[in-house]
């Protein structure tokens, strides 16, 4: 019984984060599913990987339909030995999205239990971090590997809590199944930022343990927490391994270039610029729709009524009312400076208002641990706003200029100030009555004086966007001056609302104060208005709306008239589709494409688009074999168009032209037959492959025609009288693709700066290129081992504990 009654408190959290997370995705429980942009895309480049495992029942681990060829590591491979992948699924039982908003709820409920919060105000607190608006609008657009890494956050950081505190095995076991399930997220943008966070986390115990002079405990704390950190790691190795092999290979990595695709200088090694890291930085004055959603216009696409000034604009320009009703349905209000934004990132304003009151009343210093925290990020969040710290970081701090986007670290934002919030209504309920109202008036007088400063400001602000002048000439002035009005009503229609919030909960807690109304019941209306106000603000940007039926998530693209008459031609070829501008699926989805649409795109590939295809080289199409070109014209009609210039699937060539910097591999590119002639670059690989440099006037008059063509499995024959230096218009991969001729191993190198080619011997052979990627076998075992460890771990845990109960009992 006593076991009942300590359990059933969080088994009724538990289900009630289930029905709410169902309850808010309820069209999941039509056997809908939400529609979800990035996911289209996902789903175009990752089909022919599926396609070919559902037929070959293996991992290709390769796919040919994407920049015409890319390993699959970041495109959903599945790995041997992948448990706690397992454990994931479980963890994940519900219909997506609901799973992750779920996910979201449990793992902060765990974090808020090891900080001592009893379960109801800890139910509240998870609901408030799960209805964060970022982290629903992530879920919106397709963010996916993104929510999946933010859900496993708090548990990771509740473990590091529970073994500083001495809790060596429940917090070690904890750190280390969490620390597994975030890195299997696989985004590890996300998961750095969380290290930033434990590294302030970190040192803030440390502080303490050296103070106290507990060296001992310490040691100990550092000895689990790192043994924990190398069974996660072990236990992902193969992903992690094959991630970083191919990060060098993609955007993410170094650039060999010093010159731009202008002709400009390039002062940076690193293939994405300052400029491509810092796009979307947060304004310093926008970081207060963190506590008023719509103060900088809400969004590129924001909903708008028939009270709003562009539809009387609208009206005026003679648009019928239904027609101008359904127009200001999504205008551009936001006003910021970051390109596109999809949802404010709005943490709500009960959740500060109880952050305040934290910070005033709350005695334990871990306070500023998420104070910190949550500062820290925001000023990360800024980037280009903010140059002296985010150049700091960008040159110094590893690894901190491989992420884009810098204003998503404001999700360690998003997870402190919840704690602060239910720290601090944990904190007010222990105070007595004189307390109360002193750190009541106190936070509201700070809290509300913001709203009015804030209120007082508008006139400071031209609430103009980047945009403008180009509605402007487009729309014409009246236009603008109705957008400009709108925004203006959103920015102080949101500081009311914000002011009401803040005086509904605050009269809630005057009225437990002069003993109104029963704590509990203080509680659950705090609590109420807290989600509720969140919940709210969500509906206007992830609703009902957005989820279609199972088969348009699961065919997102369909066929052409050009796509049909591509695929009449059954031989091998690559399609490039130009109004994809390189960055779409959609071709992938049904031919092999050079495009595609990834966060770490293959940077030679990448680099060819900008510097030789941009400025319409058609023969980097040619070496690449792209056979057809889809092209719209002025109606905006698409139709295909056949290349009959398309090199082939290999060719032979009668002279290598020998480079010794990148440079010039890129620069001679603009003038080079390839059907004739290739370029090797002696400075990258002359040491490695001598063979090729050493070729001239080689026999041309040979043959190679294709027998097989897999992602991961190609097989040719050759005919050539004497020897000849072949090119295959398939992409170079040093880790992985190994070549045989009749079965015997054989050297090949790259050529024409993404391309392989090989001496070929004289007479016919079989000549097959097999992708048998090395990492794939050594991660496995590597794998296995930490999985086996973690399992013994786990025993052994359960154990100690069991019998370290029975001792205390006797």
């Amino acid at each position: 019984m006593k076991i009942i009654n300590k359990f059933y408190p969080h088994a009724l959290v538990v289900l009630g984060f289930v029905l709410v997370s169902l309850i808010y995705f309820f069209p999941v429980l039509q056997g809908k599913q939400i529609y979800q942009s990035d996911i289209a895309q996902y789903t175009g480049m990752a089909k022919e990987q599926n396609d070919f495992r559902a037929a070959e029942h293996v991992e290709p681990y390769w796919t040919n339909s994407a920049f015409g060829g890319m390993p699959t590591y970041q495109l959903g491979a599945k790995y041997p030995y992948d448990y706690i992948g397992a454990i994931d699924d479980a963890l994940r039982f519900l219909p997506r999205p609901a799973d992750y908003l779920f996910l979201y709820f449990l793992g902060f409920y765990g974090l808020l239990l090891v900080l001592k919060t009893d379960p109801l105000k800890a139910f509240f607190g998870a609901l408030a971090f799960g209805f964060s608006t970022y982290l629903i609008i992530i879920l919106g657009v397709g963010h996916n590997s993104k929510a999946h890494a933010i859900a496993y956050m708090p548990l990771v950081i509740a473990g590091f809590i529970l073994v500083f505190r001495k809790k060596y095995v429940l917090g070690g076991l904890l750190t280390m199944f969490a620390t597994a399930l975030e890195i299997n997220a696989n985004h590890f943008q996300m998961t750095y930022y969380l290290l930033i966070f434990l590294l302030i986390l970190s040192a803030y115990f440390i502080y303490l343990d050296i103070k106290e002079k507990a060296y001992k405990p310490l040691l100990n704390a550092l000895g689990v927490l790192a043994i924990a950190g190398i069974f996660a790691i072990g236990a992902n190795a193969t992903n992690l391994l094959a991630t970083a092999e191919y990060a060098s290979f993609s955007t993410r990595g170094k650039s060999e270039l010093s010159f731009n695709p202008d002709g400009s200088k390039n002062t940076s090694s690193s293939a994405m610029t300052k400029d491509y890291i810092t796009e979307y930085s947060y304004g310093l004055a926008e970081s207060f729709n963190l506590i008023a959603p719509r103060l900088f216009g809400g969004s590129n696409h924001e909903a708008l009524g028939k009270d709003s000034k562009m539809y009387e604009f609208m009206l005026g320009q003679g648009v019928p009312e239904g027609q101008a009703a359904d127009y200001v349905k999504g205008m551009p209000t936001y006003w910021g400076d970051q390109p596109i934004v999809a949802a404010p990132a709005y943490i709500g304003i009960v959740v500060f208002f109880l952050g305040i009151i934290a910070l005033f009343i709350d005695e334990r210093k871990i306070k500023y641990v998420f104070l910190s925290g949550a500062f820290t990020a925001l000023l990360l969040s800024w980037g280009k706003n903010f140059p002296a710290l985010t150049d700091f970081f960008i040159d110094y701090v590893p690894m901190y200029n491989k992420f884009r986007a810098v204003s998503s670290i404001q999700v360690i934002l998003e997870l402190c100030f919840p704690v602060l919030a239910i720290m601090g209504l944990q904190s007010f309920f222990k105070l007595d009555k004189e307390m109360q109202w002193k750190a009541l008036w106190r936070s509201l007088a700070v809290a509300l004086g913001l709203i009015v400063v804030l209120f007082l400001s508008k006139s400071m602000f031209s609430f103009s966007g980047v945009n403008d002048e180009y509605y402007r000439e487009s729309y014409g002035p009246g236009f603008v001056d109705a957008l400009i009005g709108d925004r203006m009503s959103l920015y102080s229609a949101d500081l009311l609302r914000s002011g009401f919030f803040i005086l509904l909960v605050a009269g809630v807690l005057w009225l437990f104060i002069k003993n109104k109304i029963a704590q509990n019941t203080a509680i659950i209306l705090v609590g109420l208005f807290m989600v509720s106000d969140l919940f709210f603000v969500d509906k206007n940007y992830v609703s009902s709306k957005d989820f279609v039926s199972g088969r348009e998530v699961a065919v997102p693209f369909q066929e052409t008239p050009s796509d049909i008459e591509i695929l009449k031609d059954t031989s091998h070829y690559r399609v490039f589709e130009v109004s994809g501008n390189f960055s779409s699926a959609r071709a992938s989805y049904f031919h092999k494409s050079i495009g595609g649409y990834h966060a770490a795109k293959p940077r030679k590939v990448q680099q060819l688009f900008d510097y030789q295809i941009a400025k319409n080289n058609m023969e980097i199409l040619n070496m690449l074999n792209v056979k057809y070109i889809i092209q719209t014209n002025k109606e905006g009609k698409e139709f295909p168009t056949i290349n009959p210039n398309a090199n082939g699937n290999a060719w032979f060539v009668n002279d290598v032209k020998l480079v010794n910097k990148s440079n010039n591999e890129m620069k001679l590119l603009d003038e080079l037959d390839t059907k004739k002639a290739a370029i090797f670059n002696i400075h990258l690989y002359g040491d490695k492959f001598k063979n090729a440099r050493l070729k001239r006037n080689l026999d041309t008059s040979g043959t190679i025609k294709i027998d097989i063509y897999k992602p991961n499995y190609i097989k040719y024959t050759s005919n050539n009288e004497n020897e000849g230096l072949a090119v295959f218009s398939e992409i170079y991969y040093e880790n992985g693709w190994n070549a045989y001729v009749d079965g015997e191993k054989t050297e090949h190198f790259p050529v024409n700066y993404v391309l392989r080619a090989m001496i070929v011997p004289g007479g016919q052979h079989s000549i097959e290129f097999k992708f048998e990627p090395q990492v794939i076998k050594t991660g496995s075992i590597l794998t296995l081992i930490s999985a086996v460890g973690m399992l013994l771990l786990l025993v052994g845990g359960v154990y100690y504990e069991k019998k370290k109960r029975f001792k205390n009992v006797d």
